[in-house]
């Protein structure tokens, strides 16, 4: 029987164990925290769970268009409508803890031994966690990765945050500044906007999400500078001190932006230092991460990585592909190496981007020839009902054959409408067979075909 170990019970581990055990292997999963990583207890779950309610509480403030009115306040539903954070938080933590038991209930249902503490590698083979040392044919390192500090501004827990203590703060921020627009930056300060705080988003790039979509970044900024957020561009922050109740983020160009908390969006860093892999031969990037092939092998034919420690796009969903890939390879399974063109992402904003296969930037640059069209959501009937203006519907597909490329949607619950996009692009469906799949009327589904009947009418290829 082949003996594997697993450094780390993230997606990238927990995954690959399913697939290990079902394999017939003897797994141990080695995990400082809890089955799940920080994916479940402190980054993905939690931050997901804060912004589907600041997304219902949204919804809710901006629902007088429909007709509805909340009595709880004199200015209708926005002057009656508060967040209780301390019961917001609760919800959080407590479906972040019932999340990992799942995940561990399952880990048992499949006999695989979980291992509490942290490991390094101490031999080639031997993997130590304190005084014990467990022997394996193969190992996978998912150790995950920790938030970017930027020196000078050193996380406290209560003023100056990173991502993984906003959940014990005890009261709403009054003004929160959030450093960093990447995708966590922009999401946490739309939540925190929606639930009540007065936000400040600091941005080094000419605009918010500067590696997205751009039609996408813009449509989103609108959206924060409409609802009040205070978006700073070309503004890069040198240095964030606390000042007793409140705190002091100063720019490299000497301004100065005052607020009661300030987050910390910079980065991740990856956690591969000081557990013995380069004296086992595995080698690291200059930033730190484990350098993979498209199978999640290392350059030590036995030990295997996936997930944030290697840097591959950091989302849930290629940890978990990665780990599996790995496990399938190593016990001699068919597999099919990671493709990044078929990954599907999103950023859970309100609204919500999601995103799949060739990008416009790769369009604009010259790197892939496609046709492209772009749907507002406005004109969706459902969306009018729904009361959803911002957003949109893009494809892109092959001139000569309309096969489709990739695509990009703006809009509420995008996460759940671009799945019909990446089987296209997946199983290389054309827009002609997008555009005769039924769709339900009204729904906003329906503008993917709809964009689909655009790009096959007005293209000829």
């Amino acid at each position: 029987m082949t003996r594997i170990v697993i450094i780390g019970g993230g997606p990238g581990g927990y995954e690959a164990a399913l697939v290990a055990a079902q394999l017939g292997a003897d797994v141990t999963v080695v995990e400082r925290d809890g089955p799940g990583g920080a994916c479940v207890l402190t980054d993905c779950v939690p931050s997901k769970t804060l912004i589907a309610t600041s997304t219902r509480m949204a919804v809710m403030s901006e629902s007088a268009g429909l007709g509805l009115r909340f009595s709880g306040g004199p200015d209708g539903i926005v002057g009656g409508l508060e967040a209780d954070l301390a019961t917001v938080n609760k919800r959080v933590k407590d479906l972040a803890r019932a999340q990992s038991f799942d995940i561990a209930e399952r880990l048992a249902y499949e006999e695989v031994k979980i291992v509490r503490g942290e490991a390094r590698l101490e031999e080639p083979h031997v993997v130590a966690v304190g005084e014990r040392r467990i022997r394996a044919d193969v190992i996978l390192v998912a150790t995950g990765a920790t938030p970017r500090v930027l020196p000078g501004a050193e996380p406290d827990g209560e003023r100056i945050l990173n991502w993984r203590q906003l959940y014990d703060l005890p009261e709403l921020p009054k003004e929160l500044i959030v450093v960093g627009s990447g995708v966590t930056g922009a999401e946490l300060a739309g939540a925190y906007l929606s639930l009540g705080s007065k936000v400040t988003l600091v941005s080094s790039r000419d605009r918010i999400l500067p590696t997205e979509d751009a039609d996408a970044a813009s449509v989103l900024q609108e959206v924060f500078l409409r609802r009040g957020m205070n978006v700073m561009s070309r503004s890069r922050a040198g240095a964030v001190e606390r000042t007793g109740d409140g705190v002091v983020v100063t720019l490299e160009d000497g301004r100065k932006v005052e607020g009661t908390h300030c987050l910390m969006t910079v980065g991740m860093e990856p956690n591969t230092r000081g557990i013995g892999l380069e004296k086992a031969g595995v080698r690291l990037s200059s930033r730190g991460f484990v350098e993979v092939d498209k199978v999640s092998r290392t350059s030590v034919p036995h030990i295997y990585a996936s997930g944030d420690c290697t840097g591959v796009l950091m989302l849930a969903s290629v940890a978990g592909m990665q780990g599996r890939i790995a496990m399938w390879h190593a016990l001699g399974e068919a597999v099919q190496p990671l493709k990044l063109g078929w990954v599907a992402s999103n950023i859970f904003t309100d609204p919500e981007v999601a995103s799949v296969g060739v990008t416009q930037h790769m369009v604009d640059s010259g790197e892939v020839n496609a046709r492209t069209v772009m749907l507002p959501l406005f004109t969706n009937a459902r969306a009018k009902m729904q009361g959803f203006e911002d957003g949109f519907v893009k494809l892109f597909c092959r001139p000569s054959t309309g096969i489709v490329l990739g695509g990009v949607i703006v809009a509420p619950r995008a996460s759940e409408l671009v799945l019909g996009v990446s089987v296209a692009v997946q199983q290389h469906l054309t827009v002609d067979q997008v555009a005769h799949t039924f769709a339900v009327y009204p729904s906003l589904s329906g503008s993917i075909t709809e964009a689909s009947r655009r790009l096959m009418t007005e293209h000829a290829y």
